[in-house]
Formats: structure tokens, sequence, C-alpha cells
């Protein structure tokens, strides 16, 4: 008659040897949750000291949650990571963010605690560990305590530690920081500069004039940089009295690999029409004369034939303001310029309609620039409160 199985979750039979005259080793196997066994030892200076540190080995391996994976407090915070990143594949993540989380786990946490057991990362090491990366960088601090507090949390879940260290650090504090939206005047400032650096003479192929275009776009539709660079032929409709634009996707570049265009953008709700003023139409409209009529064709696309790069659509704004002293001006900067023109003619909700927000609690935090004059009517208002004649 067969041996029936040791049943998940428990041991078996316990076998002692004796190592030298003052050392036991007590030795068993362990049935994981993944179905395998697993030899599980402990030593002490007796056979029953022995037992007894082996039981409490086993006890801390009996908390190890179910699935397919051997994690406990004693796994390392590397494999911790493994499992997360597995985890990240099965969540309906949009692909730049799985990346992004991806990058500053390699990046800002592993390094730090890749020798570390589960068991051995507590509080006080969190807290030092983001307080120290937030000396160099407010926002890579800000990065590794999400990627952290997500991969300690699935510990938790997974019942191999019995708490998240991270809930418990020190709130990091950002400084209060106002909106930074851009005037007329200093709008007309970029354009010049990025015609001027385009007109320059410099080594290499000369621009193409797609920045300027760009610019245009993101100023007239609110796009990001990636949706902006997203819109196809088919995502345009000019048979209507102003021309609409389908946002409706976004540039992805992924690590070592060629950037594609993602049939999204960053959120289902950014998924919008947008009617673009005159200035824009003009400049989509030259666009358009000069591509494919292909309908999947990208208004913006390299030499090549493929997307164009978020990244070096920046790094060229960034060269070509800097040389005109605006090194302030980023491409999310017409955002908020948009937001705040629209917010200040229409109110939030028209502004928080535009950006693709659900509410306007975003859009007012970090879209819409404060005005520092009180509306004029409530000088009229307030005239109730004059005094009276005596």
């Amino acid at each position: 008659m067969a041996r029936p199985r040791t049943p998940i979750g428990t041991f078996g039979q316990i076998s002692f040897a004796s190592e030298t005259t003052t050392t036991v080793t007590a030795h068993t196997r362990f049935r994981d949750y993944d179905g395998r066994l697993r030899p599980v030892q402990a030593t002490g200076s007796t056979r029953k000291q022995a037992e007894h540190n082996l039981k409490a080995v086993l006890a801390r391996r009996s908390r190890i949650a179910s699935g397919s994976t051997d994690l406990s407090g004693d796994s390392t915070f590397k494999r911790l990571v493994e499992i997360w990143l597995e985890d990240l594949d099965l969540q309906e993540l949009a692909f730049s963010t799985r990346e992004l989380y991806a990058r500053d786990m390699r990046t800002l946490v592993l390094p730090a605690f890749k020798d570390y057991t589960l068991r051995e990362i507590s509080i006080m090491m969190v807290d030092r560990f983001l307080k120290k990366l937030a000396k160099e960088s407010l926002s890579k601090a800000q990065h590794a305590k999400v990627v952290l507090n997500l991969a300690l949390g699935l510990a938790v879940r997974y019942e191999a530690i019995e708490r998240n260290p991270v809930r418990s650090v020190q709130r990091l504090r950002k400084p209060k920081k106002t909106v930074d939206a851009l005037t007329i005047e200093e709008l007309e400032a970029v354009r010049a500069a990025v015609r001027a650096w385009s007109a320059a003479e410099r080594p290499g192929p000369k621009p193409d004039g797609q920045v300027e275009a760009v610019i245009e776009v993101m100023i007239g539709t609110s796009g990001r940089i990636g949706e902006a660079l997203a819109i196809r032929r088919r995502d345009i409709d000019d048979t209507g009295k102003r021309m609409t634009v389908h946002l409706d996707g976004t540039i992805i570049t992924p690590m070592n690999r060629p950037q594609f265009r993602q049939d999204h953008p960053k959120t289902s709700e950014s998924s919008r029409k947008v009617t673009v003023p005159g200035f824009t139409a003009d400049v989509i409209r030259k666009r358009l004369a000069e591509i494919p009529a292909d309908p999947e064709q990208l208004i913006f696309f390299s030499r090549n034939g493929t997307p164009l790069s978020p990244n070096n659509v920046r790094r060229t704004l960034r060269a070509a303001l800097k040389e005109a002293g605006l090194d302030r001006v980023t491409p999310h900067a017409f955002r908020r310029t948009v937001a705040t023109t629209l917010e200040k003619e229409a109110g939030a909700e028209l502004a928080a309609e535009m950006l693709g927000h659900t509410s306007t609690v975003i859009t007012k935090k970090h879209y819409i620039a404060r005005a520092d004059a009180v509306n004029e009517a409530t000088a009229e208002i307030l005239e109730s409160l004059a005094p009276r004649a005596v």
C-alpha cells in the first residue's frame, strides 16, 4: 500500500543527525503550497533543542501564501521582486506604467535591498532609505516609495511578512509649488526660440519643422506629448465647421525595443475628441498635405517612417529653449497653459474635460495657475457693508 502524501502546508517525520558532539541537526521535508516537498533543517545543542528550532522554522514557513511561489520571510528581496514583476503582468496596467514600475524598482530600490531577506527589512531601514534618496531627489524618493510599497504589499498578501513597513514611514513632504502656466508673451518667446533654433546652421541633418508643429498641436488639443505624436490621419475630421481631432492613443518607448503607437492614451478617460482652434488646424492641414494618404499614417514620424520618440522631441525642445534662456518650459507647460486659459474664461469643468480628467480636482491642483487678483465683483458686493450716515 502506497504511503499517503504529505498534506500541503505540513511536514513529514523528523530525523536527527549529530554533526559534532555539541551540535545536533533536525531534518524533515515540508510540502510547500506549490505541491513540492522541500528539505528543511535546523540545529541545536541537543535533539530537543534542534527539534524546537526546526518547528519554529516550520511554523514560519507555514505562513507562506498559496500559489506557485515559495515566498517566506526568509526569501530575499530579489526573489520578491521576481514574483512581483510576474504579478504585475497579471494586472491590467498600462504598458508604460508597468515599464515605469519595473525601471524604478530596478534602478532605485533593488540595489539597496537585494541582499536582505524580507524579515530583515524594517520600518527604520525603509525610512532612512527614502529620506536619503529624497535628499538627492524628492521625485526619485516618491517613485521608490510607490514600487517598494507595492512589492512589500504583495509580500503581506502572500503572508511572507506580517506588515508592510512602508506604511509606517514618515511621509515625504513635497514643497508647495505653484502651477507654471505660460503667458501669451512667454508662449510667443517659446515659438520664436524654436524657430530660431531650427533655422540655425549646425552639423547634422537640418530640422524638418515637426517640433514647431508638435507645439501648436499640443496647445490646440491639450494633448500630452505622446498623445500628440500618436495622431493619425484617420483621427482628424476636417469636414465640419471646425476641425476635430480624436486623441485615442499614445507613443510608448519600451526598454531596448522600438517605440510604438499604443491604441489607447494614458487612461481610458483620456480618449476624447477635441475641436481645435484655427492656428492648430492650419498646422495639421499642412502636415496632411505632406504625408501619405494612408488613414493609419501618423502625422508626425521620423525620417525612417517610425513614430517620433517623445524623449527625442523633449530633447530638441530643451536644446532650443536653453539657448533662449527658457529652460523651465517643458511640454507639460502647454497643457497647464491650456487649462489655465480655459478655466479663466469658462471654468474648471471645461478645462478638466479638455484635458481628459474625470474631475476638476487634479486639474485645479496641478494644471490651473492661481490668479493673484480676486474677481472685482467683490467690491460691488461689499458695498453693502459701508458705514451708515449718522
